[in-house]
């Protein structure tokens, strides 16, 4: 190291200087590989169990990701003709978008009760709002009442009203990059169509792949906005501190070429920068801007015990002193970051990754370039050191010397307080709470929770035997050959998907479907227990039987099928979903706190028989 300082670094610092900017500027082009990723499966590894199993679920249920339009006229009723045409007129552009498959709004989905008639009637002639002869009272009450709509596509006080844009679902079908561009592209178009119609109503786009795309927004408006402060705030201090601009640009020049390199590395290497590993820019700077402090105090230190001695001379001593501190300095920073390696949640492990490469980078950029650039100046003025009657050393020096028990009673003191602050600490992910309230992001998430069923999507999958005496253990050999030729016997018939559903299937459907109703987080829920609630009002409020919904199951064709009960049903693998929306504005939030408790009443109510 002191051969390549004194032999190439300090005798020919230009030709280093010019070497390193042009191959740290040519290896930047790698930067614009380096991508933003703010969606949900960021926070879950590759591999993580729960991750794979909801992406089968998402199959076998034909899940679709969902976008909500909150639509409340600024005058007026929904059902007065403007706001019916405006929607309808908002819903025909949404369906020619490339990325949406179908929209739902109260325009579109089909009225069931309005009048009441008999289920024959209704699937041979599908009514709709804008039908010439439908009663608008009629529907206005339906919309209210039925469990497919109240509370979700209308508020319950009938003032906002759900546009529901289901996603096509690309799969494998784009690189992970085009799909966020063709995603941004989609929200952009939609927002662009939402705004024509802002006269008449106040419009809010919500749904989480909305959110993913706006964060990604504020993301790189926040990477450029606080890099600017920061560098301007510390650049500013160090002119006050050393009051010469040359310290200012070799700051600036080497944090500007480390935070280049950095950036060009994780584009190479591909990797994505997630909400919580975008700081590692800022965390970048401060540290690099740390190491070029600590080398210009070193020189000035020197400079000022050596005033006579050559500016090479002085530069080498500086270089040569700092390097094995600062490498031990640096090394103990890159462990603490490599140990996040080590935990379970995907960002965290990325900002460990990118932290401990960036450092590294950093060290290596600000010992080459400081001498390199240092040498191109003149040698800095010796200044005069100012006389100070306060010394923070001395003080500092009184203090441990005569103050010694009241130290220890404010380090315990300090460590009671934290301790107790620690165990009040919450951790929770609501996406509301990362904008701020009067922001449109904010407003229409909040429109969205509290009148349309809430925000984020959860769901519960429940796995049923294959049969209902496969729990069942027998007391003897006897009873046992006798339920397996019973069993056989069963599952013969139960090849036919209509066997499926039985009273016990469906007792248990009513009964998970009303639990989840009763917790206050939850919103909007939807299952086959919505199917059969509003089966029931068509059938003058007579309960349906397993072998009622047997029959209607068998006759209903196959597109309502898979419109009404493929999404909560699949009967091949004996699972039922309950879909559910989360209020994330609900102040008492907490996600893992209320995943929990669902599963460990769930689990209890079904004695662990058949949760999945």
């Amino acid at each position: 190291m002191r051969y390549i300082y004194r032999k190439i670094i300090l005798k020919h610092p230009l030709f280093t200087l010019l070497l390193c900017i042009f191959a740290i500027l040519a290896f930047g082009i790698n930067a614009k590989k380096l991508h933003i990723d703010a969606s949900p499966k960021t926070l879950l590894m590759q591999g993580d169990d729960e991750l794979s199993y909801m992406r089968k679920s998402a199959q076998e249920f034909h899940a679709k990701d969902q976008l909500i339009v909150a639509y409340r006229p600024k005058r007026g009723e929904l059902l007065d003709d403007l706001h019916l045409n405006n929607i309808q007129q908002i819903s025909q552009k949404l369906e020619k978008l490339e990325l949406v498959e179908s929209v739902d709004s109260i325009v579109s989905v089909p009225l069931l009760y309005s009048p009441l008639t008999d289920m024959q009637t209704l699937l041979e002639k599908r009514r709709t709002l804008l039908d010439a002869d439908t009663n608008r009272t009629l529907a206005k009450n339906e919309f209210l009442t039925s469990p497919l709509y109240s509370g979700s596509l209308v508020s319950k006080d009938f003032t906002v009203s759900a546009v529901r844009i289901n996603l096509k679902d690309q799969g494998d079908a784009y690189r992970q990059d085009q799909l966020r561009q063709m995603q941004s592209s989609n929200i952009a178009q939609i927002r662009s169509i939402l705004k024509e119609y802002q006269d008449d109503a106040d419009i809010y786009l919500g749904g989480v792949q909305m959110i993913a795309t706006d964060i990604i927004g504020f993301v790189k408006s926040d990477l450029v906005l606080y890099g600017t402060l920061l560098m301007t705030i510390l650049s500013l201090g160090i002119f006050l501190i050393f009051k010469d601009t040359k310290w200012v640009i070799i700051t600036l020049v080497i944090c500007a070429l480390s935070v280049l390199a950095v950036t060009s590395v994780l584009g190479l290497l591909g990797w994505e920068i997630t909400v919580i590993s975008s700081n590692f820019i800022a965390l970048q700077l401060i540290i690099t801007i740390s190491i070029v402090l600590h080398l210009i105090v070193r020189y000035n230190e020197l400079l000022a015990k050596y005033p006579n001695v050559a500016h090479k001379d002085i530069i080498y001593a500086t270089m040569i002193s700092k390097i094995t501190p600062t490498f031990f300095a640096i090394m103990t920073t890159i462990v603490g970051f490599s140990s996040l390696l080590y935990a379970n949640i995907k960002p965290v492990i990325d900002l460990g990754k990118m932290m401990s490469a960036g450092i590294a980078i950093s060290f290596v950029v600000s010992f080459l370039l400081f001498g390199a650039m240092l040498m191109l100046t003149k040698k800095s003025p010796l200044q005069a050191k100012k006389s100070s009657s306060f010394s923070l050393e001395s003080l500092s020096t009184k203090i441990v010397m005569h103050r010694g028990k009241g130290i220890f009673f404010v380090v315990l003191a300090a460590l009671l307080f934290s301790i107790s602050g620690a165990y009040k600490l919450k951790v929770e992910n609501s996406f509301i709470n990362y904008f701020k309230k009067d922001t449109q992001i904010y407003k229409g998430m909040k429109i969205i929770d509290t009148k349309l069923g809430g925000t984020t999507p959860l769901d519960l999958i429940v796995t049923f035997c294959k049969s209902d005496l496969c729990e069942k253990k027998p007391n003897s050999q006897q009873q046992s050959d006798e339920e397996d030729e019973f069993e056989d016997e069963f599952e013969q018939s139960a090849n036919e998907q209509e066997y499926w559903f039985t009273d016990e299937k469906v007792r248990i459907i009513k009964m998970i479907h009303n639990y989840l109703a009763s917790l206050k987080p939850v919103g909007d829920i939807k299952s086959f227990d919505t199917i059969l609630k509003t089966a029931k009002i068509l059938n003058k409020n007579r309960d349906l039987d397993a072998v009622d919904i047997a029959l209607i199951y068998k006759k209903l064709p196959r597109k309502y099928k898979e419109a009404i009960v493929s999404p909560y049903i699949d009967t091949n693998s004996s699972k039922a979903r309950f879909a559910m929306r989360i209020k994330d504005s609900e102040k008492d939030l907490r996600r893992d706190a209320l995943l929990h408790k669902i599963h460990k009443d769930v689990a209890k109510m079904l004695d662990g028989s058949v949760l999945d």
